[in-house]
């Protein structure tokens, strides 16, 4: 008989081939089997009553506690999936020990910081805790043994935090690693105007971009953050002004290379940084992140004249990593010391009392005894007041992983050595610290300075000097959540009403149950609308709340 897709079908039933059943057949059939009663095991029915089946645990009303390893780029990160578990009723917790889950933010940068995070999942297992990881570790290799059976967020997933917090709660195991795209373009990551828990109320870090455009040797964030991705200009002075509006004083931009930002968009840095400068409140600042030296040279003229500005910190991180170009080349790093010694002389130059922050890799391999004492020198000419000194560790899957390796020991003594030579100098002879007062955080006041170390100076704020406020509105809480405008801003938190921010809207108490429904769209971007646990009368209820203001607890 010919198949039935040869020939055009007129009707459905004309896939129906003569030896199939016919529909009485097919009851004749039923009608000669028999159920089989399956005896159940006694096992299943000991379950203890401490330990519910996962479809009646009821997600937004546990503990979790977040520990985040790393860069700002990844604090940032942490904030947003604070925010969202919080905002969806989850309790944040300081205390690991009360927590029912614990979420662990992870850097690949360094073996130490893996470590730390690798012990921290046994501790987590040991104490029979729900664990979730996240970060560049469980991005870069989410195949390694010690992450068997865990549930992942990936660096570009964070606005699913939620999704992924509740199904691990319920016992199952649910991993996001993809990239977000737009037409087939990938995207800066998640988006910015998400709720938030700031660390601390008066600085907010954004990513102006992820990932970067070099391929550096010893780099193992390369392999989970990508090639670079920026976010529109647009975006993140919408992220900048609401900011603002809730209170913080102190803008961090933040990235792998900030000076790659918007090459992959048609922009440039010096383009979002004067943008950014106008939205600026008087009295508040924006620090700048890190730059790579190639990206950064390009712009020295305009970089100069905004680092120059009132509201803007003479601050630079410019990462050399050796002061031998022979290693430099070797690394990767796509510029010579002479490159660099440009940015750092035109900047001195051209800034009058700027920072410049810069890293140093000690025993990269086939680092010889003259090439260090070649980054020695450097030290020595510059006396950075900030200095990362940092020995190589060889991170699994990069190109200096398979390098002829620096022995141990030399490797050690090398960054001591360097270590004495950045403590034998004074670097922050600028630096003022003042008695803590928790009504002056925040704020700028004249202060009298009394004495003066190695790391610091000491100052008295002068009795009758104007305090100055930087906000332009009171900071939120500690813990409270940043994102959330009007019905939002009022939603309770773990299942009771918290105060209500003073910028926001419509001044009404709302019931935790019905705010999750509010928080549903969140969900649908990357990944479909997700509802779990809630039952037909609840959404009904919902629907009311949402269109009609129903203030009745559910």
């Amino acid at each position: 008989m010919p198949a039935a897709c040869d020939s055009v079908l007129e009707d459905i039933e004309d896939i129906v081939s003569a030896e199939d059943l016919k529909p009485h057949d097919r009851q004749f059939v039923r009608q000669n089997v028999f159920p089989k009663v399956r005896k159940r095991s006694s096992q299943k029915n000991n379950q203890t009553d401490d330990e519910p089946p996962s479809d009646s645990i009821i997600p937004g009303a546990q503990k979790i506690w977040i520990r985040t390893w790393g860069c700002s780029h990844n604090n940032s990160d942490g904030e947003y999936m604070a925010g969202q578990l919080a905002a969806y009723g989850y309790k944040i917790t300081d205390n690991s020990a009360e927590a029912d889950l614990w979420l662990l933010n992870s850097c690949t940068v360094k073996n130490p910081a893996e470590d730390h995070f690798r012990n921290s999942i046994k501790k987590a297992q040991q104490e029979k805790k729900k664990v979730v990881v996240a970060g560049c570790v469980p991005q870069a290799q989410p195949r390694q043994d010690y992450l068997k059976g865990l549930s992942i967020i990936g660096v570009q997933q964070i606005d699913r935090v939620v999704e992924v917090v509740e199904e691990t709660i319920k016992g199952h195991s649910v991993r996001l690693l993809g990239q977000k795209k737009d037409n087939g373009k990938r995207l800066g990551g998640a988006r910015l105007d998400l709720p938030k828990i700031r660390k601390n109320p008066l600085i907010e870090i954004i990513s102006i971009n992820t990932g970067c455009l070099n391929a550096c040797t010893y780099c193992k964030t390369k392999h989970a953050r990508g090639d670079l991705a920026s976010y529109p200009v647009e975006e993140l002075v919408n992220r900048a002004k609401q900011s603002f509006q809730e209170g913080v004083c102190e803008i961090w931009l933040t990235s792998e290379d900030t000076g790659a930002y918007g090459r992959d968009i048609g922009t440039d840095l010096p383009t979002l940084l004067w943008k950014l400068v106008e939205t600026i409140p008087e009295g508040a600042m924006l620090r700048l992140g890190m730059t790579n030296p190639p990206y950064i040279l390009e712009h020295l003229e305009e970089m100069a004249k905004i680092l120059n500005h009132p509201r803007v910190y003479a601050f630079l991180h410019i990462p050399v990593q050796s002061a031998s170009d022979s290693v430099l080349m070797d690394m990767k790093r796509e510029y010579c010391v002479a490159d660099f010694k440009q940015v750092v002389d035109f900047l001195k130059a051209k800034v009058p009392g700027i920072t410049i922050a810069t890293d140093i890799i000690c025993g990269f391999p086939g680092e010889t005894e003259e090439d260090f004492q070649e980054t020695v020198k450097l030290v020595e000419q510059y006396r950075f007041p900030s200095l990362f000194i940092n020995q190589f560790y060889p991170r699994p899957g990069t190109p200096a992983a398979k390098m002829h390796q620096v022995p141990a020991a030399v490797k050690k003594q090398r960054t001591k050595d360097l270590s004495q030579l950045f403590h034998s100098y004074s670097p922050y002879d600028h630096k003022v610290l003042v008695p803590k007062d928790p009504s002056l955080m925040g704020k700028m006041v004249e202060v009298n300075i009394y004495e003066a170390g190695k790391h610091f100076m000491k100052g008295q704020p002068v009795s009758d000097a104007r305090v100055y406020t930087a906000s332009i509105t009171r900071p939120l809480a500690k813990g409270e959540v940043s994102g959330l405008t009007g019905e939002f801003r009022h939603a309770p938190q773990n299942g009771t009403n918290w105060k209500a921010h003073p910028s926001a809207e419509i001044p009404v108490k709302t019931p935790l149950s019905s705010w999750v429904a509010l928080q549903l769209p969140w969900q649908q971007e990357g990944g479909g609308l997700k509802i779990l646990s809630v039952s037909l009368a609840l959404l009904a209820a919902l629907v009311m709340f949402y269109y009609g203001g129903m203030k009745t607890e559910l």
